[in-house]
């Protein structure tokens, strides 16, 4: 069994070595030794504390960690039937190891007698422990047996439904291609949409323009094609994935799963006795109660709508007045949004690619993050990796030590899932038997190479690299040694998008801009009117985006907060369902655009029915009234002032999750958040 290439004592994961094949029986080995280990440990420690009884289990936690992490990243980014299939079967085995020591009593006492006796416990392994103790009350570990067995079901029936979720979406988006041969049928499309679909098309041995459902594909199709009707058949393919109403297979359709998860979450909530999952969910976060989520999203909404309102029918009489066009469909949005944005402020992102080359982005990105937090970020070659595209880099400080290490995994491509991400690859552990770097995944869906030029950025695209490269400082300048808190483990999860959300303000500073921008050409400047320009175009309809995300973040968490069981209440399964019919009540409440009644992006919302977002999209705009306060001090006192960057770095990312998340950015700010700033950088009226 030892010869498996998964169970290696590995710093950094063996991409190379790992086959499908390899992934249960090794799985299925760690999670005995853990479960002989901890049995050990409860039988033979009388006097439990952190060094003969926490530290030896976070180092078998630590292993299967590292043992699962490369397995679950590679079946996002290079998924196949052969390993969808090791990664599918693993998953229950995983959930039920989790649920079992969750709910095992000897286990959840032994900790707390280590939280309630251990004098040598220092602020960190004390608020670690205290985030153990609640997570196995979370878990189940005070119900009787019988409701024990039941949420252990209840949680390996769940970690197959998220995955189940996600696989549908990834094979629809797959499913859908369309191929142009007529290239006037593509009029509109910029040059650099225009050889990604020529080069799409020779990937697969086609002659023409292959047009997919992946983001670089569909975004600047939906931005710029002149063809109403193209623009309304791939709007449809699009936001009808894995849904009844989609063009491809309806095996893909995710609303039993989504129905599923919603019953089992609520279900799961009202054993441990919360009133609803959205209840549920805020024991891990900063705010306190439903009723406060709910007045800070509605009170957004007050503020914002006004003046989306306003931008859109700015929007509805300019494609009158210009194009004829008398009513605005969904799949015209964006195309009349950018030609107003021409306009308006005669720029475009097209305008701006060509400033925004790979290279230049990357080594301007590292020397901002150098100069902001006193870091030094080198590129390491001979790194064994998932896909001839990756690179991998380490950070070191100021004095050479390393702080940690980061894949770079930045196109788009086939069987990879959509979207930006950062992930845990290894979490900074550091004990007398123990040592490790943090190491994260950097993913994102960008358009590669083509046409013999290098990558080109949108700036949008270069926002979401800091964005996630915010994620990925958080997790690798940690400086706390215990898993539980280190990096953004621990961090309340509606205080996770701060450090992401924060470094994005860095994108619109001329200063910045002179560092990560520079014509792929000529290695020229942006043009101080083309940054005038940008800049004036920075808020264009911040209003309508911001209706759209408190749209998502009201359905969101109404979903969960007023969920009922089958039966309870009427609804017509003919225009949805449930979900359905709340998304469209919060659209009449919220929104200023609404799409068509097929629309189904819900069945597509893999932040809440997949990812960790459940009854938590919210998140989003509660940490970017903290970023946008954060940010505001960098304002007063300068945007690379070494003072201020040292500070954030002292107490926001070093901190990780080893103090409470209000305390932690007092700390920084000198006050609570304030949310006039975030209103102020979106340009609306206070």
């Amino acid at each position: 069994m030892n010869s498996n290439p998964l169970l290696g004592d590995f710093t950094l994961p063996p991409f190379g070595s790992i086959k499908p094949e390899h992934v249960e029986p090794a799985i299925d080995y760690l999670l005995q030794l853990n479960r002989d280990g901890v049995e050990q440990l409860l039988e033979t420690i009388e006097q439990p504390d952190w060094k003969n009884f926490v530290e030896p289990i976070e180092v078998l936690d630590d292993r299967l960690n590292r043992t699962w992490s490369p397995v679950s990243h590679m079946n996002s980014v290079i998924n196949s039937d052969e390993l969808r299939d090791a990664y599918n079967a693993s998953l229950p085995k995983l959930a039920a190891y989790a649920a079992e020591m969750g709910q095992n009593q000897r286990l959840f006492k032994a900790y707390q007698q280590v939280l309630e006796n251990d004098a040598s416990l220092d602020d960190a392994q004390r608020k670690m422990l205290q985030n153990i103790v609640r997570d196995f009350h979370l878990s189940g570990v005070d119900l009787l047996q019988q409701k024990k067995e039941r949420f252990k079901e209840i949680s390996e029936k769940l970690s197959a439904l998220t995955s189940k979720f996600e696989q549908n979406l990834l094979d629809a988006t797959n499913a859908w291609t369309k191929l142009i041969t007529d290239v006037e049928q593509l009029a509109g499309l910029p040059e650099s949409a225009l050889d990604l679909a020529k080069q799409q098309a020779e990937q697969r041995d086609l002659e023409g323009w292959l047009l997919t459902l992946e983001f670089p594909s569909y975004y600047p199709l939906m931005t710029y094609a002149d063809d109403r009707d193209l623009r309304n058949e791939v709007y449809r393919a699009y936001v009808t994935r894995a849904s009844d109403q989609g063009v491809s297979d309806v095996k893909w359709d995710n609303s039993a799963v989504m129905e599923e998860l919603l019953a089992l979450r609520h279900e799961q909530a009202k054993l441990l006795d919360y009133a609803n999952f959205a209840e549920r969910s805020l024991a891990k976060k900063m705010a306190d109660s439903t009723h406060e989520v709910m007045v800070f999203l509605q009170d957004l909404v007050r503020r914002s709508r006004p003046q989306a309102l306003q931008e859109y029918t700015q929007l509805q009489e300019f494609a009158c007045s210009e194009f004829g066009v008398e009513e605005l469909q969904a799949w015209d949005i964006a195309y009349y949004s950018e030609k107003l944005r021409q306009q308006r402020y005669n720029i475009t992102q097209e305008e701006l690619k060509p400033y925004f080359p790979e290279h230049r982005v990357i080594s301007g990105l590292f020397e901002v993050v150098s100069r902001l937090f006193d870091i030094h970020i080198t590129e390491k070659e001979g790194v064994d990796s998932w896909h001839p595209d990756v690179r991998f880099f380490e950070i070191r400080d100021a004095g050479g030590v390393l702080c940690g290490q980061f894949y770079l995994d930045l196109y788009a491509r086939r069987d990879k899932r959509g979207g930006a991400w950062m992930d845990e690859c290894v979490v900074r552990f550091h004990s007398e038997k123990i040592s490790h770097a943090p190491v994260a995944y950097l993913t994102c869906n960008f358009s590669p190479p083509v046409g013999g030029k290098p990558a080109l950025f949108t700036h949008e695209e270069v926002e979401t690299l800091f964005h996630e490269f915010g994620h990925g400082l958080h997790h690798m300048l940690t400086k706390i040694d215990y898993p539980g808190v280190s990096g953004i483990n621990g961090v309340a999860w509606d205080a996770v998008e701060l450090p992401s959300q924060f470094l994005e303000n860095w994108c619109w500073e001329r200063e910045t801009l002179d560092v990560i921008s520079a014509h792929y050409e000529t290695s020229e400047p942006i043009p101080e009117d083309l940054y005038q320009r940008m800049i004036a175009a920075k808020n264009f309809q911040s209003a309508m985006q911001m209706v759209r995300q408190l749209e998502l973040s009201i359905f969101d968490f109404r979903l969960y907060l007023e969920y009922e069981p089958p039966g309870d209440f009427n609804i017509d399964p003919k225009a949805g369902g449930r979900i359905e019919t709340l998304i469209n009540e919060v659209r009449d409440q919220v929104s200023v655009v609404r799409p068509p009644l097929w629309n189904r992006f819900a069945n597509g919302f893999s932040h809440i029915f997949a990812g960790g977002y459940a009854a938590g999209y919210y998140s989003y705009k509660w940490a970017e009234v903290l970023s946008a306060d954060a940010f505001s001090l960098f304002e007063e006192q300068g945007v690379f002032n070494p003072q201020t960057g040292g500070s954030f770095k002292s107490n926001i990312l070093e901190k990780g999750g080893s103090e409470d998340a209000m305390d932690l950015f007092v700390a920084f700010r000198g006050r609570k958040p304030q949310v006039d700033s975030l209103l102020r950088h979106s340009g609306i009226a206070a």
